[in-house]
Parts: structure tokens; C-alpha cells; sequence
């Protein structure tokens, strides 16, 4: 994935902005405080509960999420898709998960949705092999398909934030398709950057 250097857009926020506090429940009932006084945060904003796309990206974040926690970042990934439905597809997931199928936090963080989500030639390959994976787990039992109706839409670009304990924005990117995000090379990189990466700060995150 290249580095983010595109332009900040009117009503999204970029580096050096600050994100307020807030406290969000994971779909497992958990606690999570954005920012985390303690480590970095990557936020992810997701498309819905089940989407093929997300998954094949999620998948590299699960098997390098150890990787992940020793330079200090602590994941949050957000769907717009209810609780009870996200549960079906994330229970495994090492890193916490939030609902928000009213996407209140989407408009906070200027998250759109758009056409060029799937229409983009850049995502076409990507999501091909995504339906494909999806696909052969669907028809093995080892995965459900996604709901047929999506009131939140299909058309959910992904985007990406790396937040200072202080919550300070100290990276951000604003996916142009659906499969325009942060690979795990990538984030490992920007938290080198800072002087935080020094490994986690607390037991017990996740």
C-alpha cells in the first residue's frame, strides 16, 4: 500500500487534528476507549457485517495481530452493521469490533460511501478474489453469507487513522475503493515513526 499523501478533504479529518473521547462497547460487550490512554489506536472503518472484501483484508490483520500489539497499536474496527449480526463473523477476531448501524461514527470521521467503491479497475481484482474466498468457505460450512438486504448500502469506501494516546490524528487515509487501505507492513511502518512504538503499555489489551 502507498504511503497516504493525498489532500485532506472538506469535513474529514487529517493529521493534527484531535479526536474527542469517547467511550464505544465492542461487539463482545467490552469496553473501548478511543483514544487509548495507554496505546496507539489504528481505527478501520469497515463496510458491513460479512463483506468479502473486509474479510480478506481482516484475515492479515488477525495473522499478524501479534506484530501489531508489540509496536503498541491496539485495533478497532467498525462496521455499520448491527450487533447481533457483526457477532455471526468477528467472535474470533483478537481485536475489538464496534456496531454502528446508524454510522454516527462514519459521519464524525467524514467516511463516505460512493460508486468507485466497487466501479474503480483498482478494486476489481481485490474483490474478485475476496467473492471467490467467501465463496468456497460459504459452500465448505466454515462461513455464513452475508445479508441479502444492507441498510447501511454496499457502496462503503474504508478508511484508516492512527491516534495518539492523546488523541492527536497522527496518520489517516480515506480509501478511493473498496479495497484502498492500510496493509499491516504498512501500519507497522507508521508506528515506527513515533516515539511510541516501543512495545504495549498495558497487559490485557486486545
Amino acid at each position: 500500500m502507498r504511503t497516504p499523501r493525498r489532500p485532506v478533504r472538506p469535513g474529514t479529518l487529517g493529521p493534527g487534528a484531535v479526536v474527542d473521547a469517547r467511550d464505544l462497547t465492542a461487539v463482545s460487550g467490552a469496553p473501548v476507549a478511543v483514544p487509548d490512554g495507554d496505546w496507539l489506536t489504528h481505527l478501520q472503518f469497515r463496510r458491513f457485517a460479512g463483506c468479502p472484501i473486509c474479510n480478506l483484508h481482516l484475515q492479515s490483520v488477525v495473522r499478524r495481530h501479534a506484530e501489531i500489539a508489540q509496536v503498541g497499536i491496539r485495533e478497532v474496527v467498525v462496521f455499520h452493521s448491527p450487533a447481533e449480526e457483526l457477532r455471526h463473523y468477528v467472535a474470533d477476531f483478537p481485536f475489538a469490533v464496534i456496531a454502528d448501524p446508524t454510522k454516527r461514527l462514519y459521519a464524525e470521521f467524514g467516511v463516505e460511501s460512493a460508486p468507485r467503491a466497487l466501479l474503480s479497475p483498482r478494486a476489481w481484482a481485490p474483490t474478485a478474489r475476496a467473492v471467490l474466498r467467501s465463496a468456497w468457505r460459504i459452500l465448505r460450512g466454515q462461513e455464513r453469507p452475508p445479508a441479502r438486504r444492507q441498510p447501511g448500502g454496499r457502496l462503503g469506501l474504508p478508511a484508516d487513522f492512527l491516534i495518539a494516546p492523546d488523541g492527536r490524528i497522527l496518520a489517516a487515509t480515506y480509501g478511493e475503493h473498496a479495497y484502498d487501505q492500510w496493509s499491516v507492513d504498512h501500519l507497522l511502518e507508521l508506528a515506527t515513526r513515533t516515539p511510541l512504538a516501543s512495545g504495549p503499555r498495558r497487559e490485557g489489551k486486545s
